[in-house]
């Protein structure tokens, strides 16, 4: 509203600021423009895509394709790549790069690299905590799994250089030679990581195999790849090469067949109870004699679930004679 002042005897009018109020088109027909307050109009939430992680890097899924998460209320959460085989074959070409370098690092220095993991996990604790109750889980039960990955990523990095101790020998012969066993890493490992985990299930799968110079390619949970595709992230701050560990998102009735039966792959991993999925996992490791390792344990939070076994399965003994006297 406009008021009237005086200077130096004279009036003059001084107009008020007017409110500033966004406006659009009506859809009456008129012509008339309708005016809408955008201090109280609804916001829309841009929703983040999760992209995969392919030799330390984050691409978008050749194929193109999405699918939109949502929480228990429908609410949607994210869009997550539906990846393909082409994806699946990058990232073999990725895992197969990297694997002699990893390999060849010292026992102790892969060790240091899975602590690091582990302390940037314990950084970013509280966004893996918020992407799980995101997924369905209670607040509780999400911080104790996210501890509880924590606590195991320590655990295979404690064991970084002690395996080829305990599982390595020095074998009796009749003969005059000197006999060793020794570990070598199968090379590279799939892993059809538990659909009913978004993130300790999928830690347990994959320490084990890259702490024994092992790469590895992963699909993580179709319902709950927030905390995997977040995990990537952690990965990739973490002093890990990449090309080591591979992340794939999408549904596991299009990828498993890839995961099973792609030549370059030496063995793969199987988490889950579903009879038929596990007998193509078999039929299809058979076409290369890649070993096929099945896991069909649902508590990946016990004990149980973290052992030094889990690193001998993807690795092969190589037993070297030596004559003695010669």
């Amino acid at each position: 509203m406009a008021k009237s002042t005086r200077k130096n005897g004279r009036a003059t009018q001084t107009a008020s600021r007017p409110r500033v109020i966004e406006s659009s088109r009506a859809d009456n027909g008129n012509g008339h423009v309708k005016q809408i307050d955008q201090a109280t109009s609804a916001r829309l939430p841009v929703l983040k895509t999760y992209k995969i992680y392919i030799g330390g890097k984050f691409p978008r899924t050749e194929s193109g394709r999405y699918y939109l998460l949502k929480d228990a209320k429908g609410k949607p959460l994210a869009n997550i790549c539906l990846c393909s085989r082409k994806d699946f074959r990058d990232a073999v070409v990725a895992a197969r790069a990297a694997q002699s370098s990893w390999a060849g690092k010292s026992a102790y220095n892969r060790g240091q690299i899975l602590y690091r993991i582990a302390e940037m996990l314990e950084g970013r604790a509280a966004q893996f905590v918020d992407e799980l109750t995101q997924t369905g889980l209670a607040t509780s039960v999400a911080k104790a799994e996210v501890e509880r990955s924590i606590d195991r990523v320590l655990y295979y990095a404690g064991w970084a250089d002690k395996y080829q101790q305990v599982f390595s020998s020095v074998n009796p012969v009749s003969s005059s030679h000197f006999n060793f066993s020794l570990l070598e890493p199968t090379g590279v490992v799939s892993i059809l990581a538990p659909e009913e985990n978004g993130l300790i299930g999928l830690v347990s799968t994959i320490m084990p195999a890259i702490v024994g110079g092992n790469t590895c390619i992963a699909l993580a949970s179709t319902s709950k790849p927030l905390a995997a595709v977040t995990l990537t992230e952690v990965l990739a701050t973490s002093d890990l090469p990449g090309g080591v560990v591979n992340l794939l998102t999408g549904q596991r009735s299009e990828l498993l067949d890839h995961f099973a039966s792609h030549m370059d792959v030496n063995a793969t991993i199987y988490c889950g109870r579903d009879a038929s999925e596990l007998a193509t996992v078999r039929t299809k490791s058979a076409l290369n004699v890649k070993r096929a390792i099945s896991y069909d344990r649902q508590d990946w939070m016990s004990d149980a679930a973290q052992s030094p076994y889990f690193i001998l399965g993807t690795q092969e003994v190589k037993t070297t004679w030596h004559p003695v006297g010669i």
